[in-house]
């Protein structure tokens, strides 16, 4: 019997972590409104655990109208008071304002949210043998970070943005070996 090779992040106890890992991490996803999401969770992930989102993640949704850019970027101070009420979401202001703000940015992009994101895609990322060989950050995340903030964007410095662009496939960050390679 072979045994099956997963990254080490997810470590082996909580099933949701192992669920993202296998299914979704670094698969790629595109849509204004799914990437939204994604950039959205990313900043309010800033300073905790990933799984710790993760847990909120369909509180997050509830609240943000399923990330929908068009019905957050209408959001209000009102809105900003609602959610900083939600105990079922992460309650700091400066990210809530935040996502709102960037909500608006995306609005404002010509080419849309995803489009602009995806131009930073490198596919030809080297293969890390070890989680000690993935990178924090790289010049893509670096450059990625630069171009949001140019259009508005908080919240997303070049660490943020390299979490992101693993998480929705602009690099493919599982171990070689992995499964979910």
């Amino acid at each position: 019997m072979t045994e099956l090779i997963r990254c080490t992040w997810p470590g082996m106890g909580d099933p949701l972590y192992i669920t993202y890992h296998d299914e979704e991490w670094g698969r790629p996803v595109k849509g204004d409104d799914e990437v939204f999401e994604r950039v959205a969770l990313e900043a309010f992930q800033s300073g905790l655990s990933w799984l710790t989102i993760l847990r909120k993640r369909e509180n997050f949704r509830a609240a943000f109208d399923g990330f929908s850019t068009v019905k957050v970027a209408a959001y209000t101070e009102r809105d900003v008071e609602r959610l900083l009420g939600d105990a079922g979401i992460v309650r700091n202001r400066a990210k809530i304002e935040a996502v709102i703000g960037n909500a608006r940015a995306a609005l404002d992009l010509p080419e849309g949210l995803s489009e602009l994101v995806w131009r930073f895609a490198d596919p030809d990322a080297p293969v890390p043998r070890t989680m000690a060989d993935v990178p924090a950050i790289t010049p893509g995340s670096k450059a990625l970070a630069k171009e949001l903030r140019k259009h508005g964007f908080k919240f997303v410095g070049p660490t943020t943005a390299y979490a992101l662009m693993q998480a929705i496939g602009l690099v493919n960050d599982h171990i070689e070996g992995c499964l979910a390679r």
